[in-house]
């Protein structure tokens, strides 16, 4: 059930980020419904080549195609009321779908029996895969790669998760809204990892 709600919540969430990111790149019908799919269900299929899942996985998830389909539409219709709050509600929409997707991830790596290291991979590929592949097909530098903290945050969903921190249903919640709260925080308050810069600007 746990790994049932928190797939529901990261589709819905990326495929609505995915559809806002699209429209405010002025993309055609078309261009919304296949960066809203591309962010929903990028990074679990990277996350499946890598683990050794067949991505041909991912055609048996026929109702989260549904709900995906359903959160673009939605989107699509009532554009501009979601579009004039973009930042506030394009970053809180790829937070859920980042927290949902990670602990998503990590949850399956760790079903399938597979060390720390690769739950940790796992859970980083499910969170960020799908919102690198947003960022690249919008044309934008991919928010992981720059010095704003996201990745850390699915990395420690990892952890949490690999160790078995974190594994009763009412733990896994409370991860998701910690984690959730967290990139939350750290794009509020513009937390930065270090970076080095060469040359001048």
């Amino acid at each position: 059930m746990t790994w049932d709600v928190l797939s529901i919540i990261g589709t819905i969430a990326f495929a609505v980020s995915g559809a806002i990111v699209a429209m405010e790149e002025e993309y055609d019908i078309l261009g919304v419904y296949i960066l809203g799919i591309v962010t929903a269900f990028g990074g679990g299929a990277i996350r499946n080549l890598l683990i050794g899942v067949p991505v041909s996985a991912l055609w048996d998830q026929g109702l989260f195609f549904q709900f995906a389909l359903l959160s673009i539409t939605a989107v699509f219709l009532f554009p501009a009321n979601l579009l004039r709050h973009w930042q506030r509600w394009g970053n809180l929409f790829d937070a859920i779908g980042l927290s949902a997707f990670a602990i998503q991830g990590a949850i399956y790596a760790a079903n399938m029996d597979r060390p720390i290291s690769a739950v940790i991979v796992a859970a980083v590929l499910t969170g960020i895969g799908g919102g690198i592949i947003r960022d690249l097909l919008a044309g934008r530098k991919p928010i992981v790669l720059r010095s704003e903290i996201y990745a850390v945050w699915a990395i420690v969903a990892g952890l949490m998760i690999g160790l078995k921190i974190a594994s009763s249903p009412w733990e896994l919640y409370t991860l998701f809204a910690l984690i959730t709260a967290l990139r939350v925080l750290s794009y509020t308050f513009s937390w930065k990892l270090p970076a080095r810069r060469l040359g001048a600007h």
